[in-house]
């Protein structure tokens, strides 16, 4: 079944934007009311650079950043990221320095993996962890337990679209926000109102996209 009108919403004078569906969505933990389509954010060069270019004014003035560490398929944006942290600038921390990009592997749900040859890349790393959206905050937690449990330390949290402003006592900077979206609602499994009122679902999420049931 389709899944109805998509909605855009951008940020005023910019090109940065979200596609957006109304609707009964629901993921492995939890459900909400809007489905947020980030796929062109990430896939596209463009929406990409511009995404990392707002996200990077939260860092680099301020953080040092060895390993970008990229969550729910965010590369493209990550590299980008990197490009902005390591601009030859005076005042910029990182400048001309070198920044691993770096995407984890998982075992068991939401547990992150590295190898032997990608721990060196954590281990005495800062690093920077970048998801396209932190709604519940289960996701980034368990990054940075990885990035703790391999011996980096974690300097911040930063995705495209974001619910919570900190997680696990870290801010999370997004370039979207509830303030952009204010009904947007997210409810643990077991107590979904959308449930209680016997509305079906639409569409199961992950942090590849949806598909409508």
């Amino acid at each position: 079944m389709p899944l109805g009108e998509c909605y855009k919403i951008g940020l005023p004078n910019t090109n940065l934007h979200l596609y957006i569906y109304k609707g009964h969505f629901a993921t492995s933990h939890s459900h909400m009311n809007y489905f947020i389509d980030v796929a062109s954010n990430k896939a596209s060069i463009k929406e990409a650079k511009e995404i990392a270019g707002n996200l990077a004014e939260h860092y680099k003035f301020s953080t040092a950043v060895d390993t970008i560490l990229c969550l729910d398929n965010t590369e493209v944006i990550g590299a980008y990221l990197a490009e902005e942290l390591t601009a030859s600038d005076l005042f910029v921390v990182n400048s001309d320095n070198n920044i691993f990009v770096l995407t984890p592997e998982h075992v068991g749900g939401s547990q992150l993996y590295f190898r032997d040859n990608t721990a060196p890349m954590i281990r005495g790393k800062n690093v920077l962890i970048l998801a396209a959206s932190v709604v519940t905050g289960y996701t980034a937690q368990s990054a940075v337990e990885a990035v703790r449990y391999y011996g980096g330390t974690p300097t911040g949290i930063c995705s495209v679209f974001s619910r919570i402003n900190e997680c696990v006592g870290i801010p999370v900077h997004s370039v979207f926000d509830t303030n952009d979206l204010p009904d947007y609602v997210m409810s643990p499994t077991h107590n979904c109102p959308m449930c209680a009122r016997g509305e079906k679902i639409d569409a199961l999420v992950n942090s590849f996209g949806c598909s409508a049931l």
